[in-house]
């Protein structure tokens, strides 16, 4: 076979990858997750379980009703009764020793995550990371507590590193404010940006910024 037929076999052998592999990913994450939340099921009566009434399983049924718990959960918290509910509700929580400590870390988190209000993960930023020549994106998370600002003699900014391909897992610094250059992206580009590995390049509104880091 000449090798013009083969490089053009490869071209397209790549091409069919690149609409594959992304379709093959997302199916399955998807798979994953719909599984995993029809899990929920399991917590009705084996006799009133969609495969026992309707003797077949339909996929995402689980996924349908823990997103209508959510939901009504939601409606019901939002009046007076609701809010004195889960305040008695957290009480009892308040009791338990262990259950307490891992319920209030979590809600702590979950409240900064969710809450339009905060400032966690809001920002996106270039840090000296791993050695002072390179430079890493990260995502500010807050500023430090007391106890660590009065140590510092400069003011300082919380960031996470996330690692590349995962971006779930990370670094948690405390960096001088001064040795951060914020990008004018969101955070989502820079999620797509860290996933890809660097090939799917986020559109900065202000690439200048990027020049102010290298020059720097």
């Amino acid at each position: 076979m000449p090798a013009i037929d083969r490089r053009l076999l490869k071209r397209y052998f790549i091409t069919g990858l690149l609409i594959w592999v992304p379709l093959a990913i997302t199916a399955w994450v998807l798979s994953l997750i719909v599984r995993t939340m029809d899990q929920s099921l399991l917590l009705l009566p084996e006799a009133m379980r969609p495969e026992q009434v309707l003797g077949v399983y339909i996929p995402g049924l689980g996924a349908l009703m823990s997103l209508l718990v959510v939901l009504l959960t939601g409606l019901v918290t939002a009046n007076i009764i609701g809010q004195k509910l889960v305040r008695f509700w957290e009480g009892v929580l308040a009791r338990i020793p262990v259950v307490k400590s891992i319920y209030y870390s979590v809600k702590q988190v979950s409240d900064t995550l969710f809450s339009g209000n905060g400032e966690a993960f809001r920002k996106v930023l270039l840090v000296r990371y791993p050695h002072p020549e390179a430079w890493s994106v990260a995502f500010q998370t807050g500023s430090p507590p007391r106890e660590v600002a009065q140590h510092s003699g400069d003011e300082m900014v919380s960031v996470f590193i996330p690692t590349a391909p995962s971006p779930v897992n990370g670094f948690f610094f405390f960096v001088r404010k001064r040795d951060t250059v914020e990008l004018d992206i969101n955070v989502d580009e820079a999620l797509k940006y860290i996933v890809s590995m660097g090939v799917v390049a986020p559109s900065m509104r202000n690439p200048n910024l990027l020049g102010q880091a290298r020059s720097e």
